[in-house]
């Protein structure tokens, strides 16, 4: 199993960046705005819906407050097509009011790891792009 691992830092206090993971249900307001049209949440699923019209149906395993740990499975609509595709984000402190976002992302087959990577990558710089410009600076 491929297990992708991406850490970037966020000009923004960890209470607001795990404040904005946490909200399953805002991910194309808080998170990508643009890249996700519109998230509903069923139950533990959620779905989020792009600009095309293609909806992804996402487990939410769970939200751990306390660890500021957030997991998730894609159950059905992934592109390209996987076999497995679990994922977790988790918000840790950094100096000076700064937040580090880790997100781990583990695949099946082992051949899409190096276009989901490229996915988490330009997903995590949209995403800080967007937590530090509704935080404002830390300074």
């Amino acid at each position: 199993m491929a297990s992708i691992r991406h850490e970037i830092v966020v000009d923004a206090r960890p209470e607001a960046v795990w404040a904005a993971i946490a909200d399953v249900g805002a991910v194309h307001d808080r998170l990508l705005p643009g890249r996700v049209a519109a998230t509903r949440i069923e139950g533990e699923v959620r779905t989020l819906t792009f600009p095309d019209g293609h909806e992804i149906r996402e487990l939410i395993v769970d939200i751990d407050d306390e660890a500021r740990r957030l997991a998730y499975a894609v159950i059905e609509g992934g592109r390209p097509p996987l076999n497995h595709h679990h994922a977790s984000f988790q918000v840790f402190d950094e100096p000076g009011g700064r937040s580090r976002l880790v997100w781990i992302t583990d695949v099946l087959p082992n051949a899409h790891a190096p276009e989901i990577r490229i996915r988490v990558e330009r997903g995590a710089e949209e995403m800080k792009h967007n937590l530090e410009a509704s935080a404002g600076s830390v300074a």
